[in-house]
């Protein structure tokens, strides 16, 4: 019975487990934030891009600047 409570309290004790639960956590916002931030740019660059390929083949009353 004494090593089945200290089994429980070496296992409330252990913090490996909470660690590795911490990276998980910190590994996930980094990629949610990698996908929000890709999205935003590559929304900019397909407007940039929209804009140049407009000046180069300017359609009639079309103005680039």
């Amino acid at each position: 019975m004494k090593s089945l409570i200290l089994a429980i309290k070496g296992f409330l004790l252990d913090e490996e487990g909470v660690t590795a639960i911490e990276y998980g956590l910190l590994a996930a916002l980094i990629a949610i934030v990698l996908i929000v931030g890709a999205s935003l740019a590559g929304t900019n660059l397909n407007a940039l891009f929209a804009y140049i390929a407009g000046c180069l083949t300017p359609l009639p009353g079309a103005s680039c600047g």
